[in-house]
């Protein structure tokens, strides 16, 4: 994969130029007699110098105008021209990753420089107007862009997404000059951020879905497991958008363990995505390590899964299975179910690339995935409390009693993101839901929730069952 290299714009993407070029334009003002409002005329920078001019100037005097205020520029508009918010933390962003920086401006080059100098920014190339080359406006800048290898480049004018366009790089807006968001969007802007501030995130996320588009290209073909949560769809649209859905299969395991409603929401998005969506039985509950429901429940969870699925992928063709498994998972530390996954080879492409969970929403979102924001949704398992033996009546009461509690909250007019009903043994059940619902939660709503004796109700938290391996008494 070529090295990354980012470009950018100079005046406003960079550096506010306006009240350094509004002094210039007064002294040339001043010197000649010519009237030049120079409020308006810093108004619509981006277009070549001599265009500005002639809106003030006769076309024979324009090269001897241009040519004074070249010579002005230097004492008189670089001290009064500061960053923009950002610009330092982006150029810093892109060095992080171990990118080339280039700027790439219509302004004189030798004065871009020293605006650059002057704000302490390094960067490895500057290109910008020079007497024995075109303007460097529009698409006239994507000569350079190409000549340096710029993947992305980052403008606030509608010219500089043309130029990212013509050069077939990655087209970043600003909208600090004088478009809007919307302008920049229609002129071609991939993205457009709201300044460079969010810029240093978004590179983080290109350069993330960049290397998992390459790590998907290098696989050929893949066979997703498939559950239907945020991950793996998004590990899913992407390996179709990279691979064509020829290449694509999602496979999600049907068991007890599975809930009804995850198997119907997975099915849906397959559909959505176009890709061939298998739904073969896996059988945890045959398992002993699964039914005892240790601390290491999930590694049998994940063998059986992987057991089903590998011969699948081999019979199609594919030279793979995929987890949706991201760097907040390995992070967590305890993810026995990862362990196993990678005892029988299945490929980590999201945790390869680097991509954390609110990475992965954030590109689900901007892809357009209905999946981007939605809550997780671990198997039902994941509600029995370790210790507690893992049966299909067990796994089938705690469904009913979620569904039965998400009928009544929407019944009484609650909406909920999060919930979840623990089965802690002993027909006692803990019921957990977004903090700001526990109140909410009477004695009439929790009568839902049947088969169980006792019934306490508590903040959702993620990964809460795993408190008790070293608390096993606390809810007996």
């Amino acid at each position: 994969m070529r090295r990354l290299v980012v470009g950018f714009d100079l005046d406003m993407t960079l550096v506010d130029s306006r009240a350094g070029i509004a002094a210039v334009y007064d002294l040339i003002a001043a010197e000649t007699g010519v009237p030049i409002d120079s409020a308006l005329a810093v108004s619509r920078l981006g277009p070549p110098l001599d265009v500005e001019l002639a809106h003030w100037f006769p076309a024979e005097q324009i090269p001897v105008a241009a040519d004074r205020y070249r010579v002005l520029y230097p004492d008189h508009a670089i001290v009064p021209s500061p960053m923009l918010p950002g610009a330092a933390e982006a150029v810093d962003a892109v060095r992080r990753h171990g990118a080339g920086v280039v700027v790439v401006t219509g302004k004189h080059g030798a004065n871009a420089r020293l605006h650059l100098d002057h704000a302490g920014l390094v960067v490895d190339a500057v290109e910008g107007w020079a007497p024995d080359q075109p303007a460097m406006y529009g698409e006239g800048k994507a000569a350079s862009l190409r000549r340096h290898g710029v993947s992305v480049y980052v403008g606030d004018h509608v010219a500089d997404m043309a130029a990212a366009r013509a050069a077939g790089a990655v087209a970043v807006g600003v909208p600090t000059g004088p478009y809007d968001r919307a302008e920049l969007l229609e002129a071609g802007a991939d993205v457009v951020l709201d300044d460079l501030t969010g810029f240093p995130a978004w590179l983080d996320l290109h350069v993330a879905v960049t290397a998992l588009r390459a790590r998907l290209r290098e696989l050929g073909g893949v066979l997703v497991a498939f559950s239907g949560g945020a991950d793996s769809a998004f590990l899913l649209a992407t390996a179709v958008d990279v691979l064509g859905a020829d290449r694509v299969v999602a496979a999600t395991a049907v068991s007890p363990s599975l809930p009804t409603a995850e198997l119907a929401a997975a099915a849906a998005v397959a559909a959505e995505l176009g890709v061939r969506h298998l739904t073969p039985r896996t059988d945890e509950l045959s398992r002993d390590g699964y039914r005892a429901n240790a601390g290491d429940r999930c590694f049998h969870c994940k063998a059986e899964l992987l057991d089903t699925v590998l011969p699948l992928a081999a019979e199609l063709g594919l030279s793979c299975v995929a987890t949706g498994t991201n760097a907040d998972d390995v992070a967590a530390g305890f993810r026995p179910g990862i362990r196993a996954a990678a005892e029988r080879g299945a490929v980590t492409p999201l945790l390869d690339a680097g991509l954390t969970k609110a990475q992965i929403r954030a590109a689900s979102r901007a892809r357009g995935l209905s999946t981007w924001d939605k809550p997780a949704a671990a198997c039902l398992s994941s509600r029995i409390a370790y210790g507690v033996e893992v049966t299909s009546p067990g796994l089938a009461r705690v469904e009913r009693a979620e569904t039965a509690l998400r009928a009544a909250l929407a019944g009484a007019g609650l909406a909920v993101t999060n919930l979840r009903v623990r089965d802690l043994g002993g027909d006692v059940a803990r019921v957990e839901v977004d903090a700001g619902l526990v109140p909410e939660l009477t004695d009439d709503v929790l009568g839902a929730v049947e088969g169980f004796v006792r019934v306490t109700v508590e903040p959702y938290r993620s990964g809460s069952m795993n408190e008790l391996l070293a608390e096993p008494d606390r809810y007996r």
